[in-house]
């Protein structure tokens, strides 16, 4: 059964005209990009509900683009049932009345664009809410419209009963404190149509049904990529991007994008299916972007992604840089001791080095890795021992000077603090500490909503007004400010920005500091990045006559050679040199 599905993919492939050889067409807008992550619960409420809204995005895209930003992302604003943060979705073609209307998504992207800036939601292309009109109909009967959207099924042999089966009770039970946490990969619905479904992330997260790779014969509802059913969602899919496309949206961040194709454990499916998909982008909307939350740029780029992230899930490297052993996004299975970006001085740079370099050299001119300064699903800079205006700034000056496209999570230009020890919240559990409200001024709610205290989203912490744009903005020195700074000098030196080269001059062996090289050829650049307390010194070949161009003179010294350059910088200290 394994060989006859290839078989029937690559008669479909064929048939298709795709290749999976296929190049990645990427936008030239994309070369000076700098995008700018909303949450939209958190940013910005013009109503006084309590929660943010789309006016409320609309109102602050001035101060977007003053940052340097010129594209956006904003989490899931489809009509949701709210059980996780938005991620599952009642309704992909309207927008949910917390933020507004279609027409003020349609608003949004026409201001964004008067302004030059692009805009990118969230889609969540894996499963859809068990409230969906779909699959309330699949539930109901087969041989209805939606019925074979989903997966549905009546006998669990030993297969399934070690994946595991959560019934709707036990879910219950688990929200409200009452039951161990259980997991699983089947949910036991009892519904019309058959005894259990296969869901993604939570029970009412029904997975979306793009078919199964490798078919398990004792499992006759197991249907190939080919099938009527998958290929109806795939259609669906592409129906959901056409209609905000027509809209002026920009382009899509896929959620879960490397998990549509069941029991695929190499992706090739998938990755087909991702192809077919650009080829149809391409062909329709060619200034339009996907960018895939999948955690490998190997895969991801080459399926047909503009943008892939390196963060905490897929490819190691994100968290032995960020995540210090005893905050809550520490990785579980984790090769370090401590984490690089902390003053302790005890980080190391193999796991990142090793892992980033394989993929930036093997997709460098197709598509773009993106390093975010955090997101929602994972924990801020700002946490922990690294809550010094000084240690973000460094981390600030990595994010911002990396190749590929820089991602800001909103708030992490002014430092905002994850929020330890938050209730959960619409199945937000730990992630609640990064959802809190942006903190625009110093009056009431940090200025994010009217709304009485107790009806925020979340709480806010300022640490007395200091972590808020309204002080920052009249601070020279500030972490806003220095972000700002950043940014334009990024867009103004094509040797800093998207396109540009990018090589480790440092020895990983002596991680601090940490010294790379960008150029386009005609300007080259050297960054300096010092997160440990303490005063060091490295040599790296020979690079030419250093000025510097960002950070303080006296915190480091250039020393250039003949053969070697010695570079000698304080603690906690980040700076950017210029080569003659």
């Amino acid at each position: 059964m394994k060989i006859l599905n290839r078989v029937l993919l690559s008669a479909f492939l064929a048939f298709g005209g795709l290749s999976l050889s296929h190049a990645t067409q990427n936008p030239k807008w994309l070369s000076s990009a700098a995008f700018y992550q909303i949450y939209p619960s958190s940013f910005m409420d013009t109503n006084g509900d309590g929660y943010g809204d789309l006016p409320g995005i609309t109102q602050k895209l001035d101060y977007i683009q003053g940052l340097g930003c010129n594209a956006l992302w904003l989490n899931p604003v489809f009509l949701s049932g709210w059980t996780d943060g938005g991620y599952d979705v009642i309704d992909y073609y309207k927008i949910d009345p917390r933020f507004g209307t279609n027409t003020d998504m349609v608003k949004l992207a026409e201001e964004a664009h008067k302004r030059g800036m692009k805009v990118c939601l969230d889609l969540v292309a894996g499963h859809s809410s068990d409230q969906c009109e779909w699959f309330k109909q699949s539930a109901q009967a087969a041989n209805e419209h939606y019925s074979d959207y989903y997966i549905w099924f009546d006998q669990a042999d030993e297969a399934i009963e070690k994946e595991g089966i959560i019934t709707m009770q036990e879910w219950e039970d688990m929200q409200n404190g009452k039951g161990k946490f259980k997991w699983g990969r089947y949910v036991q619905a009892d519904a019309p149509r058959a005894k259990y479904y296969e869901k993604n992330f939570y029970p009412t997260q029904p997975a979306l049904n793009y078919g199964y790779y490798n078919i398990n014969p004792n499992h006759p509802w197991e249907q190939p990529v080919t099938a009527p059913g998958p290929q109806a969602t795939r259609r669906e899919l592409r129906n959901i991007m056409q209609f905000w496309f027509d809209k002026g949206i920009d382009g899509f961040r896929v959620d879960m994008a490397a998990s549509l194709v069941k029991n695929d454990p190499d992706k090739v499916a998938t990755i087909a299916l991702w192809q077919e998909m650009r080829e149809w982008v391409n062909t329709n909307y060619p200034e339009c972007v996907l960018i895939s939350e999948w955690g490998s740029p190997t895969q991801s780029i080459p399926a047909g992604f503009n943008i892939d992230f390196m963060i905490h899930i897929g490819v190691p490297g994100y968290g032995s840089l960020f995540f210090e052993p005893g905050t809550p996004y520490e990785e579980r299975s984790r090769t370090y001791e401590h984490c690089y970006f902390d003053k302790a001085g005890k980080g190391i740079l193999t796991n990142f080095v090793e892992n980033f370099t394989n993929s930036y050299s093997k997709t460098r001119g197709e598509g773009y890795i993106a390093i975010p300064t955090a997101n929602h699903d994972y924990q801020r800079p700002n946490i922990g021992t690294r809550n010094s205006m000084d240690q973000l700034k460094v981390t600030q000056t990595f994010f911002l000077t990396m190749p590929g496209v820089p991602f800001i999570y909103y708030g992490d230009e002014i430092g905002m603090k994850y929020l330890m020890n938050l209730p959960p919240k619409e199945g937000s559990n730990t992630r609640a500490g990064t959802r809190t409200p942006m903190q625009w001024g110093n009056d009431a709610n940090a200025g994010f909503s009217t709304a009485p205290a107790e009806k925020l989203y979340f709480p806010v912490d300022t640490e007395q007004n200091t972590l808020t744009v309204e002080t920052q903005e009249k601070d020279p020195n500030s972490l806003l400010n220095y972000t700002r700074q950043l940014l334009k000098f990024r867009h103004d030196n094509p040797g800093l920005e998207n396109d540009a080269d990018w090589e480790l001059l440092s020895d990983v062996n002596q991680p601090y500091p940490m010294i790379y090289k960008r150029t386009d050829g005609k300007q080259t650049f050297i960054v300096v990045l010092n997160p440990s307390g303490k005063k060091v010194t490295a040599t790296i070949p020979a690079q030419g006559q250093a000025e510097l161009v960002i950070g303080e003179k006296k915190s480091g010294i250039y020393k250039s050679g003949k053969v070697q350059d010695k570079i000698t910088v304080n603690g906690i200290t980040a700076q950017i040199y210029q080569m003659k």
